[in-house]
């Protein structure tokens, strides 16, 4: 019996958040959704997630620094970072957050799709 990836999204972004966790749940993912970074580490704390999207660009603590405290509090949970500003392979390595990956706004879904469940099927 195959095992539901469950994702967490962490968008400071309502619709965006939203218009996502259709299309995840609809493509068969489980999803949680965060508006910020404490609402991250809450659903982190009590729920088990295999990976989180996480937006880059967030008021407060940002996706990097939130990369990190998952890196440091969650190991286990995978993280992709996704923004409107692209950031390279090799930036995202120097940033030393723990990220797995990186996917740019705006979204191909079937692409999205299927570099989530890349970075989710060794976990489920």
């Amino acid at each position: 019996m195959a095992v539901t990836p469950k994702i967490l999204i962490v968008d400071d972004e309502e619709r965006q958040r939203r218009t996502l966790s259709i299309a995840l749940r609809l493509d068969g993912f489980e999803v949680e959704c965060a508006g910020d970074a404490n609402a991250a580490l809450e659903i982190l704390g009590r729920s088990c997630c295999n990976l989180a999207l996480v937006d880059l660009m967030m008021p407060g603590v940002n996706g990097l620094d939130l990369a990190r405290q998952v890196q440091r509090l969650f190991p286990e949970v995978k993280v992709v970072l996704t923004s409107a500003y692209h950031l390279s392979e090799r930036q995202l390595v120097r940033a030393e957050c723990g990220a797995v990956g990186f996917v740019p706004k705006p979204y191909r879904m079937n692409d999205l799709v299927a570099f989530l469940r890349s970075k989710t099927i060794a976990q489920a």
